[in-house]
């Protein structure tokens, strides 16, 4: 099972607004079709938002009807404006957009067709780049996965979060493909519920143990000993360690702290952003009341209350044990440098 895939000139993805109920691909040649199901987060992970913006692209030149090379490119310029800020958190978008460009102008494309193909190609590129990634991620990851581990995490971080695998479940995947007994325990992840209704699912089809908690029993997961280690994704991370990830990162990152557990980052070197030095500079997205107050469609708060939604929240380097990226495993400390070295070693 894949994520997303391109089929023909349509882009097909799963809506995982409808899970676990429902598995349901939505398939569309319209790339502002593929931005509103990101915003909506009917697509969503760093990686599989990535993979998405590539191919909104590619699928937006391959079914444009203009002729004329100056005014296809013009269009092309504006097809990468409007998808990679449709959300600002997670780097992997404006990442993969801004590599279609760079590779368009590179080019120097003579005709409309050579910038079709072009833009084709490095879509693939990204795809198969975000396939290879999660296997390699989830090999590294899985050296720290031990016989018998019980994984404490937080939204979702698996196959649907990229294409396969995934990054931080990618571990625990490779590690049960070894032989190894492990279990998760899967925050809620409140207002959207990604922990109970994505992470629990991906669990259960990979035949691995799950138990599902709401946000607040976190602490009482660590206080008893429940859990072996917090292992969770990122959407972007500065160059001294500094993470964004899915509100309730930074409270699972203090209780790690408190009680002696390891505290894992899993995620691509492409969500790793060089050229911010640390959180504070990370622009946090704000969603809709609506999540806040409503829930299953039904009205939870008062008319009229005040709501605070933000999407994510920042981890500070110096709260994580690690970073595991398909480059391998950057553990702390985190001085200057360290992690841009990484990246492009």
């Amino acid at each position: 099972m894949k994520n997303i895939e391109l089929r023909g000139s349509k882009l097909a993805f799963i809506d995982q607004n409808m899970l676990p109920h429902e598995l349901i691909y939505v398939e569309t040649d319209d790339y502002k079709v593929v931005a509103e199901n990101i915003k909506s987060l009917s697509i969503r992970g760093a990686p599989a938002i990535g993979v998405a913006g590539a191919y909104a692209v590619a699928i937006a030149v391959l079914n444009s009807a203009q002729t004329d090379l100056q005014l296809f490119k013009k269009e092309f310029y504006d097809i990468c404006d409007y998808i990679e800020v449709v959300r600002p958190t997670a780097v992997n978008l404006s990442w993969a957009v801004e590599k279609i460009r760079a590779q368009v102008d590179r080019a120097g494309v003579a005709s409309v067709q050579e910038l079709k193909d072009v833009v084709l190609e490095e879509a693939h590129r990204i795809y198969q780049g975000s396939i290879d990634e999660s296997r390699q991620i989830g090999l590294y990851g899985s050296e720290l996965v031990q016989e018998g581990s019980r994984i404490l995490t937080n939204c979702n971080d698996g196959m649907l979060c990229a294409v396969e695998y995934g990054t931080a479940a990618a571990a625990w995947y490779v590690a049960k493909e070894q032989g190894k007994n492990v279990e998760v325990i899967a925050c809620e992840t409140r207002p959207l519920m990604q922990g109970a209704r994505l992470t629990a699912w991906e669990c259960l089809q990979n035949k691995i143990p799950v138990t599902v908690c709401t946000d607040s029993m976190a602490g009482y997961v660590t206080a008893n000993k429940m859990a072996d280690m917090v292992m969770l994704g990122a959407d972007r991370i500065a160059t001294n360690g500094d993470t964004a990830n899915k509100i309730g990162t930074y409270m699972l990152a203090r209780l790690a702290h408190a009680h002696n557990l390891p505290f894992y980052v899993v995620a691509p070197t492409s969500t790793i952003d060089l050229s911010i030095d640390h959180g504070d500079d990370i622009a946090i997205e704000q969603r809709s009341p609506s999540e806040v107050t409503c829930c299953g469609g039904k009205k939870m708060a008062p008319e009229g209350v005040n709501v605070l939604n933000p999407a994510f929240d920042i981890t500070p380097g110096t709260l994580i044990d690690a970073i595991i990226t398909e480059k391998g495993i950057v553990r702390a400390p985190f001085e200057p440098g360290k992690i841009a070295e990484h990246c492009n070693g």
